[in-house]
Parts: structure tokens; sequence; C-alpha cells
């Protein structure tokens, strides 16, 4: 089956799928993007991830591109088109097209790409067998990163960096050396007692949304949270350290900057936050 985007109204060919070269998403990356995960057939989280949509686009003084409603509708429609049962799906609204000039334009349609694809559950599955590394860089983004933008580019080269190291993600690290989040990741550790422990997302991280839900899953499974600050170092002696998206769920990490956490091996609560996040999460079927 071949891939079928959306583009400002039209369902087309992925190989196909364009948008103006004055876009000014492409050039001043004017825009703001969600991803959900689309699981056995659900779009998960899909209220959540609309929400925090409206949000970055208020706080860009943005308009949406459709009705709330009607948008539902198409990410179930490119779902359906591409027949993805499990995978991604991919929304993304720019300010549209206009010439190029640093000033909002007046009276500019926003643009909107939708595109989904395919991710077998065994993947992410497989790599929370064996867990993933992260390396630790030093926060050099802008201070508005609670708004979901399109403005990646540190991220890139942080991940391209964690790459290079052999790992799969960086961690951001602000100037007193404590855990902002990952490059496309929430951060989390799990202390000695079995706290599970994240940096609150009043400013300085994005307010994932898988983050927001796994406070529901670790209830449900009597767990506790604090929302606080944790360095580096508390990380590394931490009982479990993991990662938090909608890409991966809860992906166990066992080793920062080369050194193992706890016994180099997922560790037990991370894997029970993962087992019963499906039953918890919110399910729209596409």
């Amino acid at each position: 089956m071949p891939r079928i985007a959306y583009v400002n109204g039209r369902y087309v060919a992925h190989a196909d799928a364009c948008v103006h070269i004055e876009d000014r998403g492409y050039q001043f990356a004017d825009g703001v993007y969600e991803v959900c995960e689309v699981a056995r057939g659900y779009i998960v989280d899909a209220e959540r991830h609309l929400d925090r949509l409206a949000r970055s686009l208020s706080e860009l003084q943005m308009a949406w591109p459709m009705h709330r409603s009607t948008l539902e509708i198409v990410m179930a429609e490119v779902v359906r088109r591409n027949g993805v049962k499990n995978g991604l799906i991919y929304l993304q609204v720019t300010r549209g097209v206009a010439s190029r000039d640093f000033l909002f334009p007046a009276d500019t349609k926003p643009s909107l790409v939708i595109t989904a694809k395919k991710i077998a559950p065994a993947v992410n599955a497989k790599k929370a067998e064996h867990g993933i590394k992260v390396i630790t860089v030093p926060e050099n983004r802008w201070d508005r990163v609670d708004i979901k933008t399109v403005g990646l580019l540190p991220n890139v080269l942080a991940k391209e960096k964690a790459k290079a190291a052999g790992a799969q993600e960086a961690w951001f690290v602000d100037a007193d050396g404590n855990v902002k989040e990952g490059g496309s990741s929430n951060a989390w550790i799990v202390t000695k007692d079995g706290v599970l422990v994240t940096r609150p997302a009043e400013h300085g991280i994005l307010r994932g949304i898988t983050r927001t839900t796994l406070f529901e899953v670790a209830a449900k499974l009597g767990l506790k949270i604090e929302e606080r600050g944790f360095s580096v170092a508390e990380a590394k002696a931490a009982r479990e350290a993991f990662i938090s998206s909608a890409t991966t769920i809860a992906m166990p990490v066992v080793a920062i900057d080369g050194a193992p956490v706890a016994n180099g091996h997922p560790g037990s609560v991370v894997l029970s936050l993962r087992e019963a996040f499906f039953d918890v999460a919110e399910k729209r079927l596409a």
C-alpha cells in the first residue's frame, strides 16, 4: 500500500507531497507539531495531544488550520488510508505561505500537513528488552521549549552527538548540573526507595503527553512520583532511569555517559509502566 499524506486540503501520494518554498515553517521554523502513537488501531491520547496543540498555537498567536473536530476526522482518515494499526501519526501546522518577512503576515491561512507510518510493536519491545544509552549535553536551546515548535536544530545536533557516542538519546543539562529532558523525550529516574522522579513541567521542558499519562499509570500501580529536579550524578546512582515519549512510551535507560545505571539492565519499575500503559491511556478508534 503506497503511503498517503494530507497537505492543505488534499490527500496525496507521500512521494509527491510538498509545500510552497515560502512556507514560514520552512523559512523561519514558524510552526508547531504533534506526534501521536497509533496502537492496535487506536490513536493514543489524542485529546491531550490536541489540547497541547491548542496551547502551542495560542502561544505563537497562530490560528487553527481547521475546526478541531474536523482535524480529528482528517487524522483518523490519514491513519485509515495508510493502513496503520501500529505506528505514528505526525501533524504539523505552520503560519502559512507569505513573502519572506520577519513580521507576522496578515490574513495568511495556516498550512497543515499530516502523515502516518507503520512501526511494528516488536521493534520498540525489543529495544526495551535491552534498554538504551544516553549522553548528557549542555542546554543550548531557546527559553520556550514548553512550546512544541518545529525549531529543533539543537535537538538534532544533540541526538547526532549521541549517535556518534553509541547512544540513542541525549539529555540536556542546565547550568546547575540538573537534567532537563531529552532531545525528543522526557527524563525520569527511580530512586533506591522506588519513587519516580521527573522534572516539573512548569518551565524549561515540554509537558510530554506520555509523561502526563504515566502519572495515571503510576497511580494505578501504586507508585509514588516526585516532581523535582535531579542531577546527572543522582541519575547515575539511581535504581532505574528511563525516558518517555509517544514514540517510546517508557524506555529503560541502562547507561548514562558510559556509566551503567544500577546493574546495566532494564529495571522492573519501567517495564511495569510499559506493560500497563495502553490500558490506562485514552484510546480513540482510528
